[in-house]
């Protein structure tokens, strides 16, 4: 980005973080940042010629990732208003209950483009949060007895707190610690589904989940969880997109495309990555508790290190970075292993594939194909 878009995110994360209370001598600290701008050329034509497509010195610097606007937002209205037919439209119960988990994993991967497309932090224990916050909030139901509609904010909140305790240490390192940190954690939590019995109830998972009511209405049928999982995966890809829109996100965005430039405009990286990480955690906690409650049901064997591995795959494969990829992941990540329940080693084969080719022949993923195509079609031969 070019010096002016630094200064715009600069400008926008001390309005975030400190707003009133940013002193004087702590704008005075940021005028070496600005004046190391580089001075314009003064004579246009001796300058070094610009790069088709990039912007030039006098306009706005294109974005790292495309805009948002009322456009997405009219689109995801429209698509999740289409979504509603689904009870109606399908033939049986079975395509409803697929219905269900395909708008959980929008939110479990949605959550997690925000941090690896977005932030540019790769996690690999976001099976890992799933599952915590599905635990969190079925032994909440089955063992204190608190209904749902407590555990699912609480699934949110303790799982957030979990990241946060790994998200300190972890993003202070560069590098890849950061997956390591995740993947470790991870595998500590599936030890721990598997060994507090009494808890978890160990490798058979946990039994006895009760679902949702609403004024004594149990949502304990496919067709009657729907419109709740709708709802909440609407309301999580409507705060993405607020979230892509505002200050913070600006500033995200600048801190995964040069962490050290962001810093010198006075953008806090470390505060910013924190922020986001705990936010997409607690979001696979939502994932994770009406997971557990529309299932009713929870088994260790979902939350392992695999399921983390796949998401990753489901981010690059859908279009990392992009608005919608999240959900061409999440339709891929349910749809593939119901057609091959016969053939589990062909459906990691499957994955390792698709990903390979996506990564050569479409960098952008599947929510970038139309992009690519068109690019190619209009480069001149």
């Amino acid at each position: 980005p070019s010096p002016s878009c630094w200064r715009s995110c600069s400008r926008d994360h001390r309005a975030f973080w400190v707003g009133p209370m940013w002193s004087r001598s702590d704008r005075m600290t940021m005028a070496p940042a600005k004046a190391a701008s580089p001075p314009a050329s003064p004579n246009p034509s001796t300058s070094r010629p610009r790069a088709a497509g990039a912007p030039s010195a006098s306009s706005p610097a294109a974005p790292v990732i495309a805009r948002y606007g009322h456009s997405d937002r009219t689109r995801l209205l429209l698509v999740w208003l289409a979504l509603l037919a689904v009870p109606y439209a399908a033939p049986n119960a079975y395509v409803i209950s697929l219905g269900n988990l395909f708008l959980i994993n929008v939110i479990l991967i949605a959550s997690l483009n925000l941090l690896m497309g977005y932030g540019g932090q790769i996690s690999l224990g976001h099976a890992g949060f799933f599952g915590f916050g599905a635990y969190v909030s079925g032994v909440l139901d089955v063992k204190l007895g608190i209904v749902p509609w407590i555990g699912l904010p609480s699934a949110a909140v303790l799982t957030g707190l979990s990241a946060l305790i790994i998200g300190i240490p972890a993003l202070r390192l560069r590098g890849h610690y950061l997956s390591m940190a995740t993947l470790g954690w991870n595998a500590i939590l599936l030890v721990m589904f598997n060994r507090l019995i009494e808890l978890t109830g160990g490798p058979n998972g946990l039994l006895g989940v009760h679902p949702f009511t609403i004024g004594g209405l149990a949502l304990d049928t496919d067709t009657r969880q729907f419109p709740l999982v709708w709802l909440v995966s609407l309301l999580v890809m409507l705060a993405i997109l607020h979230l892509l829109q505002s200050r913070i996100g600006r500033a995200l965005r600048a801190v995964a495309t040069n962490e050290i430039g962001a810093d010198a405009v006075g953008i806090d990286s470390f505060r910013t990555k924190l922020m986001f990480f705990v936010l997409t955690a607690g979001m696979a906690g939502i994932a994770g508790s009406l997971y557990v409650h529309v299932n009713q049901y929870a088994s260790p064997e979902t939350f392992g290190v695999n399921g983390s591995i796949l998401l990753v795959v489901m981010v690059a494969l859908g279009g990392s970075g992009t608005y919608w990829g999240p959900v061409i992941g999440a339709l891929i990540y349910t749809a593939v292993p119901q057609l091959l329940l016969d053939y589990e080693d062909a459906e990691l084969m499957l994955f390792g594939l698709g990903m390979l080719i996506v990564l050569i022949a479409v960098p952008s993923g599947l929510a970038g194909l139309p992009a690519t195509l068109l690019g190619r079609r209009r480069r001149p031969s």
